[in-house]
């Protein structure tokens, strides 16, 4: 029975990395789904019933080459100089309860503080800002197996909820052509929350072939039934097509995630090397997928290093880009529908992401 388990185990981790990418960053709408959506700590690590986990994790990203589909749009930058650029600063506050060596309870509150550089139609750069809560989760977690008899390898399975405390109407002032500032909403891509109520599905897992080299894997799954949130794509009065297409409103979209790779302690040290497919799909599991979203899809290579003291690790994983993808959206194929026109927007991606963090134990 236990030759099964470890097969079935390791037959999960291979059939996660197949279908690995990562984070997309940037104007793809991607929020922070709680420091990196991995499971805090082993059940048979040194815990005990009734303790306590505090993670902190900050995450930064600049967004600034355009793609559209994984064509890279050079003249943005080389030639135009009129390229979008993001940079985004999420902090992520974790508290877990640990009620046993199987049953678990998180809490992940995020705040964001966010800048938006473009140029307006007259050819002056001007910036956009937003800071504050965003979107705060609570989630279960369940090992599958029991610890007691499987030290090797375990599974672990999260349900959780996401709810739209993070505001997904804030305005700012848009630089005008004649120099004028109009004030309208900002950008969908620095947005604190995306306002809606979602469901989180995540599994976690590992096996370790000896107490030093040992294999991970984590999927993760945001559903926002939601269809738009009611705010409006710019302050600019749309179009009737862009309304019959739904283009003129925010959509509340979903997010996915998957990560795996191999990890070798060495002393105090911890060092990982893995890879991480992040997505916004282009329509969502559960409901409508109208209104404006940039979908897309990014794979990256994920090295990582973690340093543990007796009761407190810190750590820094850096996702580094390697294929970027800005799909078709829902408007976008409607549109194409009516023109009979290929019709595909860009969207703006990082060439790296930086997470750092520390978690104590209590």
């Amino acid at each position: 029975m236990k030759k099964l388990y470890k097969l079935l185990f390791i037959a999960f981790f291979f059939l996660t990395i197949s279908h690995s990418n990562v984070f997309a960053q940037g104007c793809v709408a991607i929020r922070s789904t709680g420091g990196l959506c991995t499971m805090d700590e082993h059940p048979d690590s040194a815990l005990k019933n009734g303790s306590w986990l505090f993670n902190s994790n900050t995450r930064y990203y600049k967004s600034f080459r355009h793609f559209v589909g994984k064509m890279e749009q050079y003249y943005r930058i080389d030639q135009l100089h009129n390229n979008v650029i993001n940079k985004v600063v999420t902090q992520d506050f974790g508290f877990t309860r640990i009620f046993n060596d199987r049953w678990s309870l998180a809490l992940d509150i995020p705040y964001a503080d966010n800048s938006r550089s473009q140029v307006s139609k007259g050819g002056t750069r001007f910036s956009t800002h937003t800071f504050g809560l965003g979107d705060i989760r609570v989630t279960g977690y369940y090992w599958l197996l029991n610890p007691a008899k499987f030290h090797q390898g375990n599974i672990q399975v999260g349900l959780g909820a996401k709810f739209a405390t993070g505001a997904y109407n804030l305005q700012d002032y848009f630089l005008n052509a004649d120099g004028t500032k109009t004030l309208g909403p900002v950008d969908q891509s620095i947005q604190l929350g995306d306002g809606g109520t979602g469901v989180s599905l995540e599994l976690n897992g590992y096996y370790n072939f000896t107490h030093k080299f040992g294999l991970y894997a984590n999927y993760f799954y945001l559903a926002n039934p939601r269809d738009v949130n009611g705010t409006p794509r710019s302050a600019t009065p749309a179009s009737a097509q862009t309304i019959a297409v739904t283009g003129d409103v925010e959509s509340v979209p979903d997010q996915e995630l998957f990560r795996g790779g191999a990890s070798l302690a060495a002393g105090h040290f911890d060092f990982s090397a893995g890879v991480r497919y992040d997505v916004l799909p282009v329509r969502d599991l559960f409901g409508n997928s109208d209104g404006f979203r940039r979908p897309g899809r990014i794979f990256s290579g994920e090295p990582g290093v973690t340093y543990r003291f007796k009761r407190i690790a810190i750590y820094g994983f850096f996702p580094i880009a390697i294929i970027r993808d800005r799909t078709q959206s829902v408007p976008d194929l409607r549109t194409q529908a009516i023109t009979h026109t290929w019709t595909q927007g860009d969207a703006a991606f990082a060439d790296y992401v930086v997470n750092i963090g520390l978690t104590v134990k209590f």
